[in-house]
């Protein structure tokens, strides 16, 4: 890992969360530390920061967080004001600015939302700020939260296009077993195929998190299909980050995922992985076999539509079992689709004139999910 220039880092509530209640000051000021060393080696920095939730419950001097949407949003909207004030006053004393940037799920769904967010996020490294970024629980409705930030920050270091994710939390990394529970479990140092590990991770986090490993390997599957390496990291150990970007000797404790061969480019990064519709359509295993020697999707293949959409929404293509094959651009409304599933596209144009092309999905708007 050498010759980085951006980094995405991610820090948990866990993390941040002081004992008592509240933020501990001292990690925060652990976290200006690291971005300031980062920055002095020319590397830009984006910092993905859970916390504002345990902020709220510390400012209010409750005893847990809410359990309800509405709770959950109201000591978000309390918390992170205290939050990005001490990143905020933490960077600035060590000469950096910073910049808050709350998302939602929608942001990252839609072609022109996630443009817009790329956009201001490159104009913020430019201007050679730090951008804050967390998920913004004040007004999201439950359906379009992302759930956790570890899912959040593999979307932004896709949306930025860093060269490595760093995910701070409070274990060790990836263990075969349970360690608590399991004295004959071991760290498990680099991951070449996430499948092989699937299984070993389970279990929620701290009261204070929404994570637990399992949302971690579903960070390190969306961040490595970028293309985009990814370490688990122990946060009392944020100092090694350092030993990261100088890519020399061994790595330091923690679990190293190494990036896919088969790499998601473009824009096809959010088609993977934005928010979807509730809709799908299933193809029989003719086009299947068509979409996987990289052809379109046409009307001649579908053979059942489930759900309701409008043109140009982002859907799953399902085979005829039922697995996942691709997810795309539908480019016709659900209930079109039903008229012309299984015709061929010469009938499919007779009945819907309106259309530009002939395909149900075109391949440059579709991502494969089955490889």
């Amino acid at each position: 890992m050498t010759d980085l220039r951006r980094i995405v880092i991610k820090i948990g509530s866990s993390s941040l969360n002081h004992p008592e209640g509240g933020l501990d000051d001292q990690a925060i000021q652990r976290i200006a530390d690291v971005i300031s060393e980062i920055r002095k080696k020319g590397v830009e920095c984006v910092l993905v920061s859970s916390g504002a939730v345990a902020a709220g419950v510390g400012r209010l001097g409750l005893k847990s967080k809410p359990r309800n949407l509405a709770g959950k949003q109201a000591v978000a909207a309390i918390g992170q004001g205290v939050l990005i004030e001490k990143y905020d006053l933490a960077l600035q004393a060590r000469g950096l600015i910073s910049a808050q940037v709350l998302l939602s799920r929608i942001d990252l769904a839609e072609a022109s939302r996630y443009r817009n967010a790329q956009n201001t996020l490159e104009q913020l490294l430019r201007y050679g700020v730090v951008p804050i970024i967390n998920e913004n629980d004040t007004v999201a409705v439950e359906e379009l939260c992302f759930g956790d930030n570890d899912r959040l920050s593999a979307m932004v270091a896709g949306l930025v296009h860093c060269d490595l994710l760093v995910i701070l939390t409070d274990v060790d990394g990836l263990y075969s077993a349970n360690p608590k529970s399991d004295p004959n479990a071991f760290l498990i140092e680099e991951v070449k195929d996430l499948n092989e590990v699937m299984d070993v991770a389970g279990g929620a986090g701290s009261s204070l998190g929404t994570g637990g490993m399992i949302t971690k390997l579903k960070a390190a599957e969306i961040a490595t299909r970028f293309g985009i390496p990814m370490f688990l990291l122990h946060s009392k150990r944020i100092m090694d980050i350092l030993q990261l970007l100088e890519g020399k000797g061994k790595r330091p404790m923690g679990t190293y995922f190494a990036p896919a061969s088969h790499r998601i480019m473009g824009k096809k990064r959010w088609i993977a992985y934005a928010g979807l519709s509730e809709g799908s359509i299933f193809i029989d295993q003719g086009a299947v076999d068509a979409l996987l020697r990289g052809k379109s999707l046409l009307a001649s293949g579908v053979i059942g539509v489930e759900g309701v959409w409008e043109r140009k929404e982002l859907v799953r293509i399902n085979g005829p079992d039922g697995v996942e094959v691709a997810r795309g651009l539908v480019e016709l409304s659900s209930g079109e689709l039903v008229k012309v599933r299984g015709k061929q596209s010469s009938e499919m144009l007779e009945l819907i004139p309106d259309l530009e092309g002939e395909e149900v999905v075109h391949r440059d708007h579709m991502t494969m999910m089955l490889e």
